[in-house]
């Protein structure tokens, strides 16, 4: 239930003040960090600004929407939804000068075709990607715990597809509306706009629902104000309507103001964000490759080193059991 799930307690916030602050202080972070030696003037040259990194993650939002929409198998809509949800949590506290989106999203994907219970291999998965398949696959499975960590562990995700399914049904039986498969359309229009925007972040998934369903009804010239005013809440609800339109005008509103970044503006900032990524975390570069093999080579260290003790402990073992010590040589 949505009310008491972690994400209504950790990852639904107030307003879009909440998010700003959170990306400003993960950009502010970064930059820090990276750039302690350096002027003001020298970072606003070297790094992206928040406001930067926020038109990036709009169009690589744009990319998961249609990377979902191509996957083969066809993936049911709850994963693309939760994928959404994974994206927008990891870069509430991460700039994308430290994670890459490309990296991030492929990533987000996945788990959430696990979390849905969409079960599909890895070699299944990457055969949705262009380019180097078996790199994807690295890249997916050594961001995958990272993602988790980065979510605090909290992976079930409620969508509005449930409480759509809801409402339709109560249309169906108690409003006079005919033919009410006539919203599907203009319903699935708004939901899929609404992931582009922060709404999943803000709003619950019944308050998403009941905005998607007036959207079809107003897209097809139909009125549900009665039925929603005095069939879904009836008068004992008059004091929480108020704050439920309120909300269902905002997410509305939100969605009809979307623009696709200008695509000249995201080329600009993709090269820039080449220079300044964090190459520990480009697994193009020297740095994290050498890091990946320190990583092989202690696994392998650590291994030897066990294989070794177990060993030992084996053979003293089979040594009390058997009644034998071990005989010394001669020269001894």
């Amino acid at each position: 239930m949505f009310p008491v799930s972690s994400q209504k307690k950790y990852w639904t916030f107030v307003d879009e003040s909440d998010l700003n602050r959170l990306r400003h202080e993960a950009n502010r972070k970064f930059i820090l960090k990276h750039g302690a030696n350096m002027t003001e003037e020298q970072r606003e040259r070297t790094f992206l600004s928040a406001a930067d990194e926020r038109l990036l993650l709009r169009q690589y939002e744009l990319q998961l929407r249609d990377f979902c929409r191509r996957f083969n198998p066809p993936m049911p809509r709850s994963v693309t939804g939760t994928a959404f949800h994974y994206f927008k949590r990891f870069y509430l506290h991460n700039s994308v000068m430290d994670y890459h989106p490309k990296e991030i999203l492929v990533t987000c994907v996945y788990l959430a075709c696990k979390v849905e219970e969409f079960n599909i291999s890895i070699q299944q998965f990457v055969a949705n990607i262009k380019g180097d398949r078996e790199k994807a696959s690295d890249i997916i499975l050594n961001n995958e715990l990272l993602l988790m960590q980065q979510l605090n562990f909290h992976l079930t995700v409620h969508n509005p597809y449930r409480p759509i399914c809801g409402l339709l049904i109560d249309i169906k039986t108690r409003c006079p509306l005919k033919d009410p498969e006539r919203l599907q359309p203009g319903i699935d229009e708004l939901l899929d706009r609404t992931f582009l925007t922060d709404a999943c972040l803000l709003y619950a998934p019944s308050q998403i629902a009941l905005a998607a369903i007036l959207h079809a009804a107003s897209k097809i010239q139909e009125n549900l104000d009665s039925y929603v005013t005095e069939t879904l809440f009836g008068r004992s609800a008059t004091d929480i309507l108020p704050n439920l339109i309120e909300a269902v005008r905002k997410i509305r509103s939100t969605v009809k103001s979307i623009e696709t970044p200008p695509r000249e503006m995201v080329r600009q900032l993709e090269k820039k964000l080449e220079k300044c990524r964090n190459q520990e975390n480009n697994p193009d570069s020297q740095i994290y490759k050498q890091r990946m093999q320190d990583m092989l080579d202690e696994d392998d260290e650590h291994s030897i080193q066990t294989y070794a003790r177990v060993a030992r402990e084996q053979a003293s073992q089979e040594e009390r059991l058997l009644g034998i010590t071990r005989v010394l040589s001669p020269s001894a």
